[in-house]
């Protein structure tokens, strides 16, 4: 099988986010009146669990406050959230968010190869808009075959859901499909919902058990930023991850030629 599609998470992953989602939620915690201002090594903690009104409960749950409070708290929580997105996507919209290195390369690569690309993520479908207009112009959007968003499934991260999803709407099987994510829940959720996982960390996440993924790199790489060491580590074709070396890593090494030949009928 050749490689039919990418699947990508996108805060962390598409761009490192976090910082400017941080002092969303600060900003919108201000707003509301609330003395709340989550430090960094307190959102890299929070960000354990996925979704952002999930952080909100959770947070809640943890402060010590009487019970009325405690449910006055989380009926405000779809409110705290929505005012939170529209401070992001102000934010992202005024260009002050980058991608990360690599990730414009891979995906023009990737489109020239014929390979469908696909969005798998918690964040909601305003972030992803706000963030691929920005990063990738008005028509980002439409470099997307398939936006699968947290709001869209049951479960999210760790669960499967919204990697399978993805899968069922490309049309593609697990197997002819590649997911990059940036943290465990991310790696769970691609590996469980059957997928060949890369893994780019970022302040955020390193540090958590990557043992699953099939590649873990700090960036993809580009020819302006090629990756310490490459090739000759992790790569062996360049010092950027190529849809080259995705389809020779993704064939099963003990395949015939003729096999391998189809896999790597992109490069």
């Amino acid at each position: 099988m050749t490689i039919s599609a990418l699947i990508f998470d996108v805060d962390g992953t598409l761009a490192d986010t976090e910082e400017v989602h941080r002092r969303s939620f600060n900003t919108a915690f201000q707003r509301a009146g609330l003395d709340w201002a989550w430090s960094r090594e307190q959102y890299r903690d929070l960000l354990k669990i996925a979704g952002g009104k999930e952080r909100i409960a959770s947070y809640i749950e943890s402060i010590d406050i009487h019970d009325v409070e405690r449910k006055s708290l989380h009926a405000r929580i779809a409110e705290l959230h929505a005012e939170k997105t529209r401070i992001y996507s102000s934010i992202v919209s005024a260009g002050r968010v980058r991608l990360r290195d690599g990730v414009a390369r891979l995906l023009k690569e990737a489109r020239e190869a014929g390979c469908h690309l696909a969005i798998a993520s918690t964040t909601t479908a305003a972030n992803v808009d706000a963030l691929l207009e920005a990063t990738l112009g008005a028509r980002g959007l439409e470099i997307f075959d398939v936006i699968a968003c947290g709001d869209l499934v049951s479960t999210k991260k760790p669960a499967p859901d919204i990697y399978q999803l993805a899968l069922h709407t490309l049309g593609v099987t697990p197997d002819e499909a590649i997911a990059f994510e940036d943290s465990v829940n991310g790696l769970r959720s691609a590996v469980d919902a059957g997928l060949w996982t890369v893994i780019t960390p970022t302040y955020w996440t390193e540090g958590g058990d990557f043992s699953e993924a099939a590649l873990v790199m700090p960036h993809l790489g580009d020819p302006l930023q090629p990756l310490h060491g490459e090739p000759g580590g992790r790569l062996t074709r360049a010092a950027w991850l190529t849809m080259d070396e995705l389809a020779e890593r993704r064939t099963p090494p003990h395949a015939p030629d003729a096999v391998r030949a189809l896999y790597q009928g992109a490069s």
